[in-house]
């Protein structure tokens, strides 16, 4: 089993990871154990966590995430993959002008 997960931290910004054991890595993430960005942002929370088979896919998924914007993982987490379908630069430009 693997995960990939979204954490909250404390200035509102969102920091996406995978792992193999979630426990232990949000632990680590809470200590200022974790990556550098987290460390300077804590306490964090976790937002969202989805489940995998292989770390492999929640790995490949952790950098799409990545690469996404504030309100497209928001999206994401509120509705999943449904919420983000047809999201591009051009989409987002259009909703913000709605």
């Amino acid at each position: 089993m693997a995960f990939l997960y979204i954490l909250r931290c404390s200035d509102g910004s969102y920091y996406v990871g995978s792992t193999v054991d979630m426990e232990r890595r949000l632990a680590q993430h809470q200590a200022g154990e974790g990556s550098a960005y987290t460390r300077r942002r804590l306490p964090v929370e976790l937002a969202w966590l989805g489940e995998f088979e292989r770390i492999e896919d929640a790995f490949a998924w952790e950098k799409r995430v990545q690469g996404w914007s504030r309100a497209k993982r928001e999206a994401f987490m509120a509705g999943g993959l449904d919420a983000v379908q047809g999201w591009s630069a051009r989409e987002r430009r259009r909703r913000r002008r709605d």
